[in-house]
């Protein structure tokens, strides 16, 4: 089983809602708690079709209970140092399963929400990136389902509004500063691959014939994969250009 200890699924019934969540995590009903947390009601301004919101929580393993709650009997002189040493092994495993995070839960919550006001059906699962330098960490959010290319948008404007939103509220209501990227299906690690091939082949015709190329508007955070992409690039380098919404790139020949 994957990492994953709780998942909130988006879907017309609660049954639906559960099918859905222990497909994805690859588990029995037994293995998981329910909870339901939105019985259903209309849509965004009352449009659209009942939806429900419900949080699967992976149950502990059985085992690493027994080992904490198990009364052995006293063991034999003798056989005290080996007996120590198997007690120990079970008990790093239970500790080393992971736990709740609070700020992980809320993120996955408040991501739901916005989704079940838009009357989408998905799956929502939140994590930490690795550490900065600084030693900050974003939370990157996963969204998965059907039909979710409307939450994406042209040249991804309305997943990046999306993503600012859910920003802005998760830092609200946690009283701190949050750092979010919310991807849907892996599209922003696709777009990122395509946006690097074309930088580079965009490059070699800089590079062949001297003359500047300038590619379409794009966010702030899609020109910036280009920037880095092309930033140790031996023959062109790269400049911004033009004011939001229609901010370019522009790749130009390195001055000799």
């Amino acid at each position: 089983m994957n990492e994953k200890t709780t998942l909130e699924v988006i879907a017309p019934t609660v049954e639906e809602a559960i099918t859905q969540g222990l497909a994805q995590l690859g588990l029995t009903a037994d293995a998981v708690s329910v909870e339901v947390l939105d019985t259903g009601n209309r849509g965004l301004f009352g449009l659209g079709k009942p939806q429900v919101r419900v949080r699967l929580t992976v149950n502990p393993p059985a085992g690493a209970v027994d080992v904490k709650t198990e009364s052995a009997p006293a063991p034999k002189p003798e056989a005290k140092r080996v007996e120590s040493k198997t007690e120990v092994a079970p008990i790093k495993e239970a500790e080393s399963q992971p736990e709740h995070d609070a700020l992980l839960d809320h993120t996955e919550a408040v991501v739901s929400k916005m989704l079940h006001l838009l009357n989408l059906e998905a799956q929502v699962s939140a994590h930490y990136t690795e550490a900065e330098r600084d030693g900050r960490r974003s939370i990157h959010v996963d969204i998965r389902g059907n039909d979710l290319s409307v939450l994406i948008g042209r040249r991804s404007e309305t997943l990046t509004a999306f993503q600012y939103i859910a920003s802005l509220i998760v830092g609200k209501e946690t009283e701190q500063f949050v750092q979010l990227t919310v991807d849907v299906e892996g599209y922003r690690d696709r777009r990122e691959k395509q946006l690097i091939q074309m930088a580079k082949r965009m490059a070699d015709q800089v590079a062949k014939s001297g003359r500047r190329q300038t590619l379409e508007p794009m966010p702030s955070g899609e020109r910036r994969i280009i920037h880095i992409a092309l930033r140790d690039h031996p023959a062109v380098k790269t400049e911004s250009t033009g004011e939001e919404p229609y901010r370019k790139v522009m790749i130009l020949p390195k001055e000799d």
